[in-house]
């Protein structure tokens, strides 16, 4: 590939430059780069490489950083370390893809997504560089003359599918004594992968005839090999097989079935019976094999489906390859970097590395949501397939149908794939250490907030007014701590102040903080809100003389959080810290807990209101209504006849039921039909 490179190091006489200084000199470094497509390359003081990207106009797309106007949670803290980059230009957005990869493999930037665990994977190799190829389980990079299947996050189904297809179609294992002796034999008798030329410059006879009178190795006495060792098998019989175990480990099972089977018939035919046995050994491996792997499709669908379940700081990865209409193979993964970089990249930088390495592409990458450069992706995955009849790979995003439930259950097995892994490595509680002792740090507390209380108000208009109360115990929800409050005070509209300093007044009352079911007093107080909401609380707490326990308001917006003993603004926590990821998960716990106990009160007001206006429906007969019609929802859709047949009422109440709900379904139409 042809690319112009440009790149710069900057010395900063009189001292260390200032950020500002940093900024202003990238900005005017970045005055020449040209408008052209390429890959750039963002470095730090120490000229180390952090992060790689592409662009289809590289000024404007470096720009975007240092001004500020790319929205990723990571930027700040990249541009913060920038000191200095580097930039190659290239024809076309295709070469730009290539080289971006190629470069992330090269330099492992810490701000690009990678896997979790940066170890080398199972892949089956075909040796194709040897005279005789063999077959072999192996973490090696990848060799050019060799061919891979993989990766395989199970290792032990890597080598019990090279078993089953020796079985299928015996080949030489590159384990084997016999068949590194018998290379190194050819070898010095000028054979190559190509043929070979003696020292006459003639060509050579075929390689059997070198090994004739050999001894066969053990796997060729029990049909796993087929005896290239002992000059059983001819140069281009052996090429058949391997061809063969090729196409088999690619997927083609059932085009493989029928040449099998013609095989065994025309061996039967010319009284073969043991070639004819051997047939139908095979056969029965295969079918055997087939049997244990999942149908998905009726269609002879060839497609990868992917599937991602990410949490603030990691992310679960799922690959169903399916060949024929069958799971062929699932591999698992846990890349890092789960907060900072958004979905779209979390995704495409998974696409570059995972079919960088292998050899297995299919004709469609079955996905939740395409890449912003699709086709230049589908282009590069369609010269990797590079097939003999021009077949391209596509990027497919099912809304629904069959495509669409196989990426939810990718989806489903990601999620259990970040479980084990969470489980496996003691995740959650090292993250919960590092969260507290942040928290502890950038709130100034006298202690890590080893309980947090935190508050949310729940309302619709002022009606049914609630509020929340949710305790994390060492950084994970106590539920049996949790709380929930009925607003007392009379609200003609929302207000989130009055509600809350009740809450305030309600939970730290000194019969509260002295009664045992409510627990210890907390290490800090959250609240859902911003300045106004604290300074709500903040008064009220005042008045009850609570005045030792650190309170904070949570803003929606930034996830600012509002701290009273600080002037200077709002504290702001590193995005993808361990420290935010815990201050929003408590939000959002407090967050459902309150709209739960809200939907609650207003499903038996709405219950309430109706069946109270229905005369001669009394306590027992709608206790009878609703557990005939298990819910309000279901009533309220109920026909007359339907009302009727369930005999739980008389028909002239029934009648007046049925009227009642009719006119309070045309009532709610109009509301929502008015916008109100």
């Amino acid at each position: 590939m042809d690319g112009k490179r440009s790149g710069r190091s900057v010395t900063i006489a009189g001292g260390k430059e200032t950020q500002e200084q940093k900024l202003a000199r990238i900005k005017r470094e970045l005055a020449n780069v040209p408008t052209e497509p390429g890959v750039y390359l963002w470095k730090d003081e120490s000229g180390e490489v952090i992060y790689v990207g592409k662009a289809k106009q590289l000024r404007a797309r470096m720009r975007q950083y240092v001004n500020f106007q790319d929205s990723r949670a990571k930027i700040p803290l990249l541009v913060e370390r920038i000191h200095s980059f580097e930039y190659i230009v290239v024809e076309n957005e295709h070469e730009s893809l290539v080289l971006e990869k190629n470069l992330i493999n090269q330099h492992s930037p810490f701000y690009n997504a990678d896997f979790k665990d940066d170890k080398s994977y199972p892949f089956i190799c075909i040796t194709k560089g040897s005279v005789f190829p063999a077959i072999k389980y192996t973490r090696e990079k990848h060799k050019r003359d060799s061919r891979y299947f993989g990766p395989f996050t199970d290792a032990r189904a890597a080598r019990k599918l090279i078993d089953i297809a020796r079985r299928v179609v015996p080949l030489c294992a590159a384990s084997c004594a016999q068949w590194r002796a018998m290379e190194r034999t050819l070898e010095r008798q000028g054979y190559t992968a190509k043929g070979g030329v003696g020292s006459d410059g003639e060509p050579l006879p075929d390689p059997s005839a070198a090994m004739e009178g050999c001894t066969a190795c053990f796997d060729a006495t029990v049909g796993l090999g087929p005896g290239a060792c002992a000059g059983a098998i001819t140069r281009e019989e052996y090429a058949g097989n391997v061809t063969r175990i090729e196409r088999f480990l690619a997927g083609n099972r059932e085009e493989f079935l029928e040449e099998l089977e013609e095989e065994m018939a025309s061996a039967a035919a010319s009284l073969d019976f043991e070639r004819a046995s051997r047939m139908k050994a095979r056969i029965e491996t295969i079918q055997s094999q087939n049997s244990r792997q999942h149908a998905v499709s009726s269609k002879n669908l060839d497609a990868d489906v992917i599937g991602i379940f990410r949490e603030e700081t990691v992310a679960g990865v799922h690959v169903f390859q399916i060949r024929e209409g069958r799971i062929l193979n699932s591999n698992e993964f846990v890349l890092n970097k789960g907060s900072d970089v958004p979905d779209e990249d979390l995704l495409r930088n998974f696409l570059m590395r995972y079919y960088d390495a292998t050899t297995s592409i299919p004709h469609e990458v079955i996905l939740r949501a395409l890449p912003g450069d699709a086709e230049a992706m589908e282009a590069w995955l369609t010269d990797k397939l590079a097939s003999l009849h021009g077949a391209k790979v596509r990027l497919v995003e099912p809304k629904r149908g069959e495509r669409s439930e196989l990426v939810e259950l990718a989806e489903r097995n990601a999620s259990h794939t970040l479980m084990r892994y969470k489980v496996r490595t003691n995740y959650d509680d090292k993250r919960i250490n590092e969260a507290l002792a942040q928290l502890e740090s950038a709130l100034a507390l006298e202690r890590p907030p080893m309980r947090i209380e935190c508050f949310d108000i729940s309302t619709l208009h002022g009606a049914y007014t609630v509020a929340s109360m949710v305790v994390f115990t060492g950084g994970k929800p106590d539920k049996n701590q949790y709380r929930r409050f009925k607003i007392r005070a009379q609200l003609d509209e929302a207000n989130d102040f009055l509600s809350m300093q009740e809450v305030m007044a309600r939970r730290y009352a000194k019969e509260r903080m002295e009664d045992e079911r409510f627990g210890s007093k907390p290490d800090l107080i959250i609240l859902d809100g911003g300045k106004p909401q604290l300074t709500a609380a903040l008064r009220q707490l005042d008045d009850l003389g609570v005045d030792d326990i650190p309170v904070v308001g949570l803003a929606k917006r930034d996830e600012e959080l509002f701290v009273p003993w600080q002037d200077e603004g709002p504290v702001v926590l590193p995005g993808g810290s361990a420290s935010l990821y815990l201050v929003k998960q408590v939000r959002d716990e407090a967050h459902r807990f309150a709209i739960t106990f809200h939907r609650e009160l207003r499903g038996k007001g709405m219950s309430a209101s109706i069946l109270d206006e229905v005369p001669g429906l009394g306590p027992v007969r709608k206790k009878a209504l609703m557990r005939h019609f298990k819910s309000m929802r279901a009533l309220r859709q109920a026909s007359l006849e339907d009302i009727l047949e369930a005999r739980v009422v008389p028909a002239e109440v029934a009648r007046d039921l049925f009227a009642v709900i009719a006119q309070y379904n045309e009532e709610k139409r109009n509301e929502e039909g008015s916008g109100s």
